[in-house]
């Protein structure tokens, strides 16, 4: 492991975030401060909200209008998807997912935080924790984000009270308790007024911590890549028709998770076939190192059947090879899932048929409690049972989400209605 270290990447400088919570804790308007304050706004923008803004008769610039940027959400004055923002300062580049508010738009949240490197969780300062705090701190606990930060909202409402953030935070730390979440932050804020959340501003003297763009600059992020597990899902299989590169077959595809160095040895799943790396090769040459996430062709010493969909592992720390395991599936789709119908499974590169055999529970995300249940509809989280008719090369989500996790497709409609995260597996 130590190699690695000296190579430096650039998704070191990228921190991927969300923003969650209740309806009109001010997810908009903080993403809209976060973008104004660190002049990452371009003049057109702001003239262009600063009109709007009149229009309604505010006196202030709404900045919550640089994430809504649907006109039906402008109309409504909510946020009914997910809107992405691209923001950077010296230290870091961004991309922000602001997420619905709305309890029917659970799997919004769920598409949002599926690459999130972090997730804000606001509360109204006046009305606390909520059902649906309650609810995304779950969602961010299954799809294991690394780092959450837990935003009190609108203390200019609460004349910036002490006592008012150290109630919230009792309350929102027994539920995270249960969740077994224990890296979470807590900074007070007024998004309105910008008090803590590029500026310090001069109401909250007693709060220490840091502000929130303060956290997003610097926070780590360079582990949250699994660095162990190397795992290469083959994309495509590289033949060039040319003559001087007549003999070359290469594997072409993105490195999950792990590292890989010139001379390593490695086993092709599923056929268990194995060989050493040859070449490392990207467009700017050769390489005798590659990681996580580098898209790379790889060639190996000997001439083996490889196709896409298979995947390439170090010889000694291979994922498991399964028909049958478990997962927590979050189903997406308005079409109830149909025990007697048979879906796809888009699991890395890999598309396998499959069928769902039994549904273990259906969690209540607000009390957590398991029901039973024969179907999941759309915004449902249960616990369920696959079969699948191919292989698949799988490992627990908790250890990588890179190979824990999949989707599955209907069929007949090719629509993407469930997202997965594989937690127990059988051979």
């Amino acid at each position: 492991m130590a190699e690695i270290e000296k190579i430096s990447f650039d998704h070191t400088e990228l921190l991927r975030f969300i923003t969650a919570g209740s309806v009109d804790d001010g997810k908009s308007t903080l993403i809209g401060r976060l973008l104004y304050d660190s002049k990452s706004i371009f003049e057109d923008q702001l003239s262009a909200i600063t009109r709007t803004s009149h229009k309604r008769g505010m006196k202030n610039v709404d900045l919550s209008l640089l994430t809504d940027g649907l006109q039906a959400e402008r109309e409504q004055g909510i946020t009914i998807d997910v809107a992405y923002r691209y923001f950077a300062t010296p230290k870091r580049k961004f991309i922000i997912a602001d997420t619905p508010g709305h309890e029917q738009y659970t799997r919004n949240m769920v598409t949002g935080a599926s690459t999130a490197n972090l997730a804000i969780i606001l509360i109204d300062a006046r009305k606390g924790v909520l059902t649906q705090s309650r609810r995304h701190a779950y969602l961010a606990s299954l799809m294991g984000i690394p780092h959450l930060v837990v935003a009190i909202n609108k203390m200019d409402l609460v004349d910036y009270s002490c006592e008012v953030l150290e109630r919230i935070r009792q309350d929102f730390a027994s539920f995270a308790d249960k969740l077994g979440m224990n890296n979470i932050a807590y900074i007070p804020m007024s998004a309105l007024n910008g008090d803590m959340v590029v500026e310090r501003g001069d109401k909250l003297p007693w709060y220490k911590g840091v502000t929130l763009m303060d956290l997003l600059e610097n926070i780590p992020i360079d582990h949250d890549i699994n660095l162990e597990d190397f795992r290469f899902p083959v994309q495509l299989v590289c033949r060039p028709q040319t003559e001087e590169l007549h003999d070359f077959r290469g594997y072409m595809g993105r490195i999950e998770s792990g590292y890989i160095s010139v001379g390593d040895a490695i086993t092709v799943l599923p056929s268990g076939l194995t060989s050493r790396i040859k070449e490392i090769v990207t467009y700017d040459g050769f390489l005798s190192h590659a990681v996580a996430p580098q898209s790379v062709t790889l060639t190996i010493e000997d001439h083996l059947d490889i196709s896409r969909g298979d995947m390439l592992a170090k010889t000694g720390d291979v994922p498991r090879i399964v028909k049958e395991f478990e997962a927590m599936l979050c189903w997406l789709s308005e079409q109830a899932l149909d025990l007697e119908r048979k879906y796809l499974i888009k699991h890395s590169t890999r598309i396998v048929r499959t069928q769902v055999r039994q549904i273990n529970y259906r969690v209540d995300v607000n009390t957590l409690n398991h029901e039973s249940a024969d179907t999941l509809k759309m915004n449902d989280i249960g616990r369920v049972r696959f079969n699948v008719q191919q292989p698949l090369m799988c490992d627990d989500y908790q250890r990588n989400h890179a190979t824990g996790s999949f989707i599955v497709i209907d069929e007949a409609s090719n629509n993407t209605v469930a997202a997965g995260m594989i937690c127990s597996i059988n051979d």
